[in-house]
């Protein structure tokens, strides 16, 4: 089975009625699709309120636009020093190798930037200039290497990069972000790790991954081929409505997180992307959602809930507070007194 890239092999599949091919149509003139076979067949057609539907196939709702929306929600443009670069915080940089996916999230924040109408790939110009503009700056300790998912690049393409910021020695971290090991596990091979590999520097992955079904036994293996590698990873979920916005949903991804040897690292609070209403929750809700999972799953299976503040003001935490004037709350809800009464 190949990548689903039209509602037509959408329809085909037996993934969306035929009736909706004119309206799915329309969204995917604006909006990228692309569904690996992996992730077309834990979709439950069965179930209309599938998790996984949800968050990769087509849906009319997309072409409804909220006035707070916008192209660019958290600010990369506002950031971007040259092409390719984000330069947001003093320590590190977004490195923007590719804007292709294997599969196309239905509320990507990023999602009028990349596709096969996106930005593409950077260009051998565009590399030489982020890569000095990198090794110019010598406050860089950390490189996130991003898109797109920079894992569909080839382990040449990867091996590439890696060594010429091998070659930046104030560059000690360098980050991939992808989702690949879940939706396409079969391309993580023992050349592809070795790719990510080079001395002197540390590499880590964040895995995107929003439901426990995702943690499939071939993404487990698949993980385990990097962290047996020498890979460090971290986990990133969105909080998406129907999807993971219960304690027990959400809990249950990130024991699976850290049965596999994966940190969970941050919960996103959906961003201000077009036309991704239907799928975001509130504030509030994600609140009681990290304080339910408070006390009621392991320290190790607590991510940090965070915002990325609109138009590039930067990432904050979000979380439930415990404290006020003399009082803090316990996992149970209950206000204790601090410093306790003698």
């Amino acid at each position: 089975m190949k990548t689903l890239r039209t509602p037509a092999e959408l329809a085909d599949a037996g993934l969306i009625a035929p009736e909706r091919l004119p309206a799915l149509e329309a969204v995917a003139a604006r909006y990228a699709v692309a569904v690996t076979p992996g992730m077309a067949d834990l979709i439950d057609v069965t179930n209309a309120a599938d998790p996984i539907a949800a968050q990769f196939l087509p849906r009319e709702e997309e072409l409804i636009l909220d006035p707070l929306e916008r192209a660019d929600p958290i600010g990369d443009e506002a950031h971007s020093p040259v092409h390719g670069v984000v330069h947001r915080y003093p320590d590190r940089v977004l490195l923007k190798l590719t804007h292709t996916c294997a599969v196309y999230c239905r509320f990507c924040f990023r999602r009028e930037m990349v596709g096969p109408e996106g930005h593409g790939n950077m260009t051998a110009e565009q590399l030489d200039a982020a890569m000095a503009y990198i090794a110019q700056r010598p406050d860089i300790w950390e490189v996130i290497v991003t898109g797109g998912d920079p894992l569909v690049l080839s382990p040449r393409r990867l091996r590439e990069a890696m060594d010429r910021l091998s070659a930046i020695p104030h560059v000690k971290i360098v980050r991939f972000h992808t989702r690949i090991p879940v939706v396409t596990p079969e391309a993580i091979t023992g050349e592809l790790v070795a790719a990510l590999r080079t001395p002197g520097k540390t590499t880590w992955i964040a895995l995107h991954a929003n439901h426990p079904r995702e943690m499939t036994p071939a993404a487990r293996a698949a993980c385990a081929k990097l962290v047996d590698g020498g890979v460090a990873m971290v986990s990133q979920t969105v909080l998406l409505k129907g999807v993971n916005d219960d304690p027990e949903t959400l809990g249950a991804l990130m024991r699976a997180f850290v049965e596999t040897r994966i940190k969970p690292y941050y919960l996103h609070h959906m961003d201000l992307a077009p036309g991704t209403g239907h799928l975001r929750t509130t504030i509030e809700e994600g609140q009681a959602v990290m304080r339910a999972l408070r006390g009621a799953y392991s320290g190790l299976c607590q991510p940090t809930y965070v915002l990325d503040i609109p138009d590039g003001h930067g990432k904050v935490p979000i979380g439930p507070g415990y404290l006020s004037e003399g009082m803090v709350e316990d996992p149970a809800g209950r206000g204790r007194a601090y410093p306790p009464e003698a």
